[in-house]
């Protein structure tokens, strides 16, 4: 099992870097939901979004919202081993976590081991790109790994993103975790999911 999703809550229905505290308590009160998820699935990382910008405020305020609010997540999630993974996200303008260094800062200022990134693959190469040298700048940070290749969100093999590389690049830093497939198929049907099944073999094959 990799991620779930922290129950209750999506992209544009998290405002933390608000401060409101009706949205703290909305985070909060969905934290303590996933401790119960977990429990039931038996999966330790629940996948974080803070929401959009607040643009009325400036963007230290903001951050320094979504820190507070994170704080007080993780010490919901601590007692019980699990992990939020913050996602840094591309599909809008309006989503106030982008980019991975962003979700780092945030991790390292509210300083727990049930804060961490993930590193969706797909929405960093979208965002930035530089995929290997970012992961290295913010390594001690992330707890999980989504894959995509871009344009498309297809299976690697499809599109601009050197997974094999990537791949081995991650192994090689000694990451024994789950990768999550973040992504449809470029066929359908069983072909579709064979040629799935080639493509993973063709980028797992560093080693």
């Amino acid at each position: 099992m990799g991620v779930f999703v922290q129950p209750g809550l999506g992209n544009d229905s998290n405002m933390l870097a608000t401060g409101n505290a009706d949205q703290v308590e909305k985070f909060i009160a969905s934290c303590k939901q996933a401790v119960e998820v977990a429990k039931r699935i038996g999966s330790k990382l629940v996948t974080v979004v803070p929401g959009d910008f607040a643009r009325k405020l400036p963007i230290g305020v903001q951050t320094g919202n979504v820190i507070e609010a994170v704080k007080k997540g993780a010490a919901i999630l601590e007692p019980h081993g699990v992990i939020m993974v913050l996602e840094p996200l591309s599909d809008n303008p309006d989503l106030f976590l982008r980019t991975p260094d962003q979700a780092y800062a945030i991790c390292k200022a509210v300083g727990s081991p049930s804060c961490k990134i993930l590193y969706d693959m797909y929405h960093v190469q979208r965002n930035q790109g530089n995929i290997i040298p970012t992961l290295d700048l913010v390594y001690d940070e992330i707890g999980y790994y989504q894959i995509g290749d871009n344009p498309g969100r297809k299976e690697p093999g499809t599109g601009e993103v050197n997974y094999k590389n990537i791949f081995k690049h991650i192994y090689n830093k000694g990451y024994k975790g789950v990768m999550g497939m973040e992504h449809g198929t470029a066929g359908t049907g069983k072909e579709g999911e064979l040629a799935l099944i080639k493509a993973y073999r063709e980028a797992d094959s560093f080693i």
